[in-house]
């Protein structure tokens, strides 16, 4: 069985202290810390499931902020948020491709017997925790509403 994700980001950490490489130290801390304030905030220890959304909650950050450096004409800024997206994406569990999520969304929609945009909220929820860390929630998101809007 592999190792759990906190204890790979401990793992990973030491070695880029070890290593001085301080782009990944600081991004792993990071996230150590984001996981810290959740689980002080929920008062209970965080599963995998819940530490890969702050780790999608961190690339979607880095994300925007690439294309808000990239308006404003800040490359430099943009090759250090691409570096420590780079490092982020490394944790997240293979991205599903958009004919994945389709028959996902198909097999939830079937089983919670939606059958129109109104029904998204029943869809919604339990594809989004099935999903989580596998696929974007937006791109989930545009799927249901086209599956469900045809």
């Amino acid at each position: 069985m592999e190792a759990d994700l906190k204890q790979k980001l401990a793992d990973d950490l030491k070695q880029a202290i070890r290593g001085g490489d301080k782009v990944r130290r600081s991004v792993i801390r990071l996230v150590m810390a984001a996981a810290k304030n959740a689980e002080i905030a929920r008062q209970a220890p965080l599963d995998d499931t819940a530490l890969l959304g702050i780790i999608a909650k961190e690339i979607r950050q880095r994300k925007e902020s690439i294309e808000a450096f990239r308006l404003g004409k800040r490359d430099d800024l943009v090759a250090q948020e691409e570096a420590e997206l780079a490092i982020l994406q490394g944790y997240l569990p293979e991205q599903m491709t958009r004919e994945e999520i389709i028959a996902e969304a198909r097999q939830v929609i079937e089983e919670v017997g939606a059958e129109g945009l109104g029904d998204k909220g029943r869809v919604m929820p339990r594809l989004i925790t099935q999903l989580k860390g596998r696929a974007d929630g937006r791109e989930i998101n545009a799927v249901v509403t086209e599956l469900l809007g045809s």
